[in-house]
């Protein structure tokens, strides 16, 4: 199928009735043998590496539990360099830089601003200028999300949307994707200042969840940024939230305070703890 027919499908595919759909067949329980032979099939056909997995298959009672399976304790070690940022995620780059005047890259030939991702211009405009990259988090990925850096979790955001996918033909022809999709934010305080942790939806995305606190996308309330009075304290590396299949993470830092390692570039793959650039 070509991009153009891909697009056009999906323009008329009920996507939040799918990914609803989709997400309740993953969390139904069901006889053993199903969720078993489904869960082999997904990872012999993505090329899962149950190898890293901290539980064999048996050991999931649901399909929505393996798909956010934990890792075995030690194989992403985290880089606690004190100025060392780190990949909040396993995944590939899709696209990494600096906003002008606000302004992220989505493809050649697309932009978007940092304040209809976040989806309030108040909390968008400490990241004006600042460095920002999306990580595109595949079928095989570990799914769970980390903090780039050590500090305090100050607010959230769930921001209702779309389930476009997150696919290269998606991001390459609908504008303003990553802003029209579901997402939640996760606001940090840290050494480098504020960072904004967004999550984005996607099809067959049925939920994020957060880890610090009882906030489920999809199902949850929206509403403005929610701030926290002393906020959270959060590890480098601590666990943020994740995915119920999977999508893209986009870290946006505040001006002159991060810069990319020169390695850090569209499809270079990325491991959560891993140095992706350093504080300024």
């Amino acid at each position: 199928m070509n991009e153009q027919t891909f697009m056009k499908l999906m323009r008329v595919l009920p996507k939040s009735a799918v990914s609803s759909a989709v997400g309740l067949a993953t969390r139904l329980p069901a006889p053993a043998p199903v969720h078993h032979w489904a869960m082999r099939a997904f990872a012999k056909a993505y090329n899962v590496d149950m190898a890293e997995a901290e539980h064999a298959f048996e050991n999931y009672p649901t399909f929505a539990q393996f798909f956010t399976r934990g890792l075995k304790p030690g194989l992403r070690p985290v880089d606690m360099g004190k100025n060392v940022v780190v990949s909040p995620v396993d995944g590939r780059v899709s696209q990494v830089g600096y906003s002008d005047n606000g302004r992220c890259l989505q493809a050649k030939g697309i932009e978007y601003t940092v304040d209809e991702l976040l989806g309030d211009a108040q909390a968008a405009k400490p990241f004006h200028g600042g460095a920002w990259t999306t990580l595109y988090l595949s079928p095989r990925d570990y799914h769970r999300i980390h903090a780039p850096l050590g500090g305090t979790i100050t607010g959230y955001a769930y921001i209702p949307g779309e389930f476009w996918p997150v696919n290269p033909a998606s991001v390459k022809n609908k504008q303003s994707l990553f802003c029209v999709n579901e997402r939640l934010v996760t606001y940090l305080e840290t050494p480098a200042g504020k960072v904004a942790v967004v999550k984005v939806g996607a099809t067959c995305v049925s939920r994020i969840k957060a880890s610090y606190e009882d906030i489920t996308t999809h199902i949850g309330q929206p509403g403005k940024v929610h701030r926290y009075g002393a906020g959270i304290p959060v590890e480098k590396g601590g666990e943020l939230g994740r995915f119920e299949m999977g999508s893209t993470v986009i870290l946006c830092f505040e001006p002159k305070r991060v810069r990319w390692d020169d390695s850090l570039q569209p499809e270079a793959v990325v491991r959560m703890g891993t140095r992706i650039g350093e504080i300024v």
